[in-house]
């Protein structure tokens, strides 16, 4: 009797796109006999070559600087690092950042709007209490950000639903250290003064029980972020 093949073992977690595209990239580094101090492809090219998305790519860049592989030198590039060959691939350290914004966006898009119908008068207030907190923080970059992610957990708090509390603060655990890197890259001040803005805009919506207001204005914060961290 011929033996089935061996089925997939449902524990064995996926291997992670950027960590794919990293190797791919790490196996080109070497192919092309790359050495330390040499700058990389665009990033337009690079993503070509490999077949992957800018932002797959980026994440995948994030990852091997972290690993010592790479130096990202904004403004100018990606070089081979001159550690390159003591390197060791860097860990595993979670979900990519764009996996994260995708999964906020279909997520919280709906939060915002189950809080716009479901927010009483003290959680408006909450929600008001994050947005002064942030505008009154934005050059203490900690303390901003401290009160972003309250500004989305008292979001949360606003529907009413525990469950959707604990979803959204297990998002906000995902960013990691590819996420700070990330931002750290290509994060503007123009997305920070906008995002105070976005916040307003979405408080407001709440405010005034504005479910599809409340949603769209979500929306729009989450892909304005995505495309900031994504485009060059």
């Amino acid at each position: 009797m011929k033996t089935p093949p061996a089925a997939l073992d449902a524990t064995t977690p996926e291997p992670r796109m950027y960590r794919v595209v990293a190797d791919s990239i790490v196996q080109l580094i070497a192919a092309e006999g790359m050495q330390p101090g040499q700058r990389l492809p665009a990033e337009r090219e690079l993503s070509a070559r490999l077949g992957v998305s800018r932002a797959s790519l980026r994440e995948a860049l994030i990852a091997l600087e972290l690993g010592g592989v790479v130096e990202v030198r904004s403004g100018s590039g990606v070089y081979v690092s001159i550690q390159a060959a003591q390197a060791k691939p860097s860990p595993e350290v979670g979900p990519g950042p764009f996996e994260v914004l995708a999964a906020r966006r279909m997520i919280e898009t709906e939060v915002a709007g189950l809080a716009a119908k479901n927010a009483t008068d003290s959680a408006i207030d909450a929600i008001l209490t994050a947005v002064l907190e942030m505008e009154r923080d934005h050059e203490d970059r900690a303390s901003n950000e401290q009160a972003d992610r309250n500004f989305h957990l008292a979001l949360a708090r606003a529907t009413g639903n525990t469950a959707l509390v604990g979803a959204i603060d297990y998002l906000w655990n995902q960013r990691g250290t590819l996420w700070h890197k990330l931002k750290e890259h290509f994060q503007t001040e123009e997305l920070r003064k906008q995002t105070l803005i976005d916040h307003r805009n979405i408080l407001a919506a709440i405010a005034a029980h504005d479910v599809a207001g409340a949603r769209q204005a979500m929306r729009a914060h989450l892909e304005r972020v995505t495309r900031t961290f994504s485009r060059a």
